[in-house]
């Protein structure tokens, strides 16, 4: 399988290091996420991922995790279809080694530790960055494999005048979606209102269980409203909420849920002096959910609250260097009283609040005009296990040959759930409230290059994860060892746009040696697209190898193997006139039969159709 991956990288980089044709690659960016303030891409040894509004639609995904299927350093576990529970792996750690903000804003369930991608409508989405790695020492918790940011969309246009844009369509399972969003700028005050729904009628998500069909339907809506004054200060209000409800197969109890997830923030900057910018940021996210039996009768519910507050400070010391220093405080809350009605009492944890304080500072420097220095410290006092200190340290050299090499080095940690620690006790174990945090210890080395019309990248890692939380009652017993490979060239050969992305991954329990569960050891994902006067046309090719998995319909429970697979997808629009669009995609041309999750069915052959109108 390696030789297979191996030969097409090797047959795309051969032609295109002398490519000639096509329009240059751009150049990287700005990114944020990687030190939370404005830095170029290319000025890092962090791994980043950006997908932008125009990604967004170019690829016309419907859901998040079908925009990050292939993406550098990540792999995709799903039970069934829309709206079905998502399990993200960002660099063959656990899915709760990954933050997750929105805006700036940290998100996710206090109980399990995990974020809902699947929930968050991305209608509502502007852009995406991936940070690849530890980034504990700028976030603190949870950034073990790295962190997500979500942008949301905010207006800005150059007139006075509102924006709108629609979008209407349907497809295979009985799919529609609807959305719509007006932006623009009056005077000194920006402004973005969104709101989409879509709903399927799904398909039987699992397996050796309800033959029936797992619907889902999702109302989201995004608003943002800001003034710039006329000292260059900003105050800026945003909001985004995703309602709705979700059909799943259970073996016993439930098999519906209605959930609400939601984040609002307000956000204030200014330059306190010329060198010297400040920022504060305040918001709230929530995830709630309930769950019912088949009858309609209510079941359970889970609802937890994360506040967030939040200083930043950038100093620029020098043209050559610049100094961060902030304050984050984040207050976690489970709200819920009513957990499960099989056992009266079991009503409520023993603690239902903790708090996180931190501290942290960034130095960004230019060394002799082409090597750049990034090193952070933070400190965290958690309300339940006391301090922890992390740090990361990374290196580039930027060459006149357009040759990077570049090394990083950072460790990591993650604060034991609430479900880990105080889950009530109803004669099967409870939770543990001894639990010492997750921790991890990370080395990367690589290599990117710019010539002409072709950019690459090489990186290898190595991560050390100790203390993972395992069993039940849950304890600190289990380590594992994660070695990965990512490549990445992307370039416009005769007038094609090509991007080809590799994963080789060998996540072990280092006491079984057997390979982590649910991941994937190869990935290869290639891009292809361009456009043919009012016609965009591409392809979008998948390449999973094998992953193991737990069957729990066994007692015992026993290792299964699910079998590789390749998908490919082909998408058109067509421009009618400046204002009008048509699109269409057919995912899983070859009609693959696959699973990512052990008795959990995943999408044939299916289409979608789209008419769009940008005034």
């Amino acid at each position: 399988m390696q030789k297979i991956i191996a030969t097409p990288l090797l047959i795309l980089i051969i032609p295109f290091s002398s490519a000639q044709a096509g329009q240059p690659v751009d150049l990287p960016g700005v990114i944020v996420t990687a030190t939370r303030t404005e830095t170029f891409q290319n000025e890092l040894a962090a791994g980043a991922t950006v997908y932008t509004r125009q990604d967004i639609e170019r690829s016309q995904v419907k859901t998040l995790p079908d925009l990050f299927k292939g993406s550098l350093g990540i792999d995709i576990a799903q039970s069934g279809g829309y709206g079905q529970p998502t399990n993200l792996f960002l660099r063959g750690t656990n899915p709760g080694h990954v933050l997750v903000l929105i805006d700036g804003i940290k998100v996710g369930s206090v109980t399990t530790g995990t974020t809902p991608y699947e929930l968050i409508p991305i209608d509502q989405i502007e852009r995406v960055e991936i940070i690849r790695g530890p980034q504990s020492s700028l976030y603190g918790s949870e950034a073990i494999g790295g962190v997500i940011q979500i942008f949301t969309r905010k207006g800005s246009h150059d007139d006075n005048k509102p924006h709108v844009s629609l979008q209407a369509g349907g497809g295979s399972y009985d799919t529609a979606h609807t959305a719509g969003t007006v932006s623009g700028k009056l005077g000194a005050n920006w402004y973005n209102l969104g709101v989409s729904h879509i709903d399927s009628a799904g398909f039987n998500a699992k397996q050796n269980s309800d033959p029936d069909r797992d619907g889902y339907e999702n109302t989201g809506v995004n608003a943002r409203v800001g003034h710039h004054f006329a000292n260059d200060a900003e105050i800026e209000a945003f909001f985004i909420r995703a309602q709705g409800s979700n059909q799943y197969d259970s073996s016993s109890g439930g098999n519906n849920s209605a959930f609400i997830n939601q984040m609002l923030g307000l956000t204030g900057k200014m330059d306190v002096l010329e060198s010297w910018h400040t920022l504060l940021r305040l918001g709230r996210s929530i995830d709630y959910l309930d769950t019912f039996f088949p009858d309609g009768s209510f079941e359970s519910r889970y609802n937890t609250t994360r506040w967030n507050a939040s200083w930043l400070n950038q100093v620029q010391l020098s043209d050559a260097h610049q100094l961060t220093i902030g304050a984050d405080y984040r207050l976690d809350e489970v709200a819920s009283g009513d957990l499960d009605t099989y056992s009266p009492g079991f009503n409520t944890y023993s603690q239902r609040s903790r708090y996180d304080a931190g501290l942290f500072t960034e130095l960004h420097s230019r060394l002799l005009e082409h090597h750049f220095i990034n090193a952070s410290v933070r400190g965290d006092k958690n309300q339940t296990f006391g301090d922890y200190v992390t740090g990361n340290v990374g290196w580039r050299y930027n060459s006149t040959l357009g040759i990077s090499p570049f090394a990083s080095f950072g460790n990591a940690f993650k604060a034991p759930t609430f479900n880990e620690l105080y889950w009530p006790d109803t004669g099967f174990g409870g939770g543990n409230p001894h639990l010492k945090p997750e921790e991890s210890q990370s080395v990367e080395v690589g290599v990117a290059g710019t010539h002409k019309q072709v950019q690459w990248e090489l990186r290898a890692y190595h991560t050390d994860v100790d203390q993972l939380i395992s069993g039940w009652p849950p304890v600190n017993v289990n380590k594992a060892r994660i070695e990965g490979i990512e490549a990445q060239i992307g370039t416009d050969l005769f007038g094609w746009h090509h991007k080809l992305n590799l994963n080789l991954l060998n996540p072990v329990d280092v006491e079984t040696g057997l390979r982590l569960q649910r991941r994937s050891d190869k990935t290869l994902s290639f891009d292809l697209s361009r456009s043919l006067g009012a016609f965009d046309v591409g392809a979008y090719v998948l390449a999973q190898g094998d992953r193991p998995d737990i069957n729990y319909n066994t007692y015992p429970s026993s290792r299964v193997n699910l079998h590789g697979f390749v998908t490919v997808d082909l998408r058109t629009a067509w421009h009618v006139n400046k204002n009008w669009m048509l699109s269409a995609k057919l995912n899983n041309l070859l009609d693959e039969n696959y699973q990512t999750a052990y008795s959990y069915n995943t999408p044939d052959r299916n289409f979608f159709v789209s008419i769009h109108y940008n005034d």
